[in-house]
């Protein structure tokens, strides 16, 4: 029996610098082969957050060769088809994305953003952190769905329904 490939997994936000790159790195480990996750921004603030890099090693996450980059380099005809795209903020969510390749299932898993607490360090450190076990929990319910036992509208479904848990 062979393994499928896995599925792409493209996690936008306006920035990515923190919430996009949270989940990219996070999906990419907890899906152990089965999903292939990246991330980009609308206007990607070229780099990543460290508090966000900071609270991957916290978890005991990969925290290193993350990168922030154009949603623009993922609708080239070289680039990964996703099957998913999925908005981590809501600004994203209400801007014009480009046409994605394949019709990926698209969904709104909107966190509020870490970058934006002011205040001392620990504030920071708090909001990045409950920003990450969000979405963590929201990956591990995308895990735990039987993709291949469900049609693609319900997949659809299912996975829209993730981001208002």
């Amino acid at each position: 029996m062979t393994t499928p490939p896995a599925l792409n997994v493209l996690f936008i936000c306006t920035g990515n610098s923190a919430r996009s790159i949270l989940a990219e790195g996070m999906l990419n480990q907890l899906g152990r082969g089965r999903f292939r996750a990246y991330s980009a921004g609308s206007q990607p603030k070229g780099q990543v957050h460290p508090l966000a890099l900071q609270t991957l090693a916290h978890l005991h996450f990969e925290h290193t060769g993350f990168s922030s980059k154009s949603w623009g380099s993922f609708a080239v005809p070289d680039a990964p088809q996703m099957d998913f795209v999925i908005t981590v903020c809501d600004q994203a969510a209400g801007e014009a994305c480009p046409v994605w390749p394949g019709q990926p299932i698209t969904a709104h898993w909107g966190v509020p953003d870490p970058a934006a607490v002011e205040g001392p360090g620990e504030a920071q450190e708090r909001a990045f952190l409950d920003t990450a076990v969000t979405l963590k929990r929201r990956i591990e319910f995308l895990l735990a769905l039987p993709l291949a036992k469900l049609e693609t509208l319900a997949i659809q479904r299912e996975v829209r329904d993730i981001g208002k848990r």
